[in-house]
């Protein structure tokens, strides 16, 4: 078959990891790379990226309750988190395919509403 051999563990690869979570579909861990950062306020939100997957996703850090991280990959297929809990600092998104980091944006929206992207 033309499926490429995914590693022990890996579940998707490219468009069908787009919607999913990555840890549960074995995309995290020691296969990711972070290809951007930015600082919104207090909040860190940064582009994942997984090259085993073909996927990215975005992850804030530091965040509060009620910011809100999404991810998009050249503008299209936007996933978004969003800091649930009371005491949570951290968020991720859904994964979205991509053919490299460069693909991917990851955007914050803080609950007090101000927002920032990655370059």
């Amino acid at each position: 078959s033309s499926e490429q051999q995914l590693p022990p563990g890996v579940k998707c690869s490219g468009d069908a990891c787009t919607g999913k979570d990555p840890e549960a579909m074995g995309c995290g861990g020691d296969l990711v790379t972070t290809s951007v950062t930015a600082t919104v306020g207090t909040t860190a939100v940064e582009v994942r990226y997984s090259k085993t997957c073909g996927t990215a996703w975005a992850r804030v850090t530091q965040a509060a309750q009620g910011d809100k991280v999404q991810v998009s990959a050249e503008g299209r297929n936007q996933q978004t988190g969003t800091v649930s809990g009371v005491g949570d600092t951290v968020a991720y998104t859904p994964m979205v395919a991509v053919k490299s980091a460069a693909a991917a944006e990851a955007c914050v929206t803080t609950a007090s509403g101000v927002q920032g992207c990655t370059e």
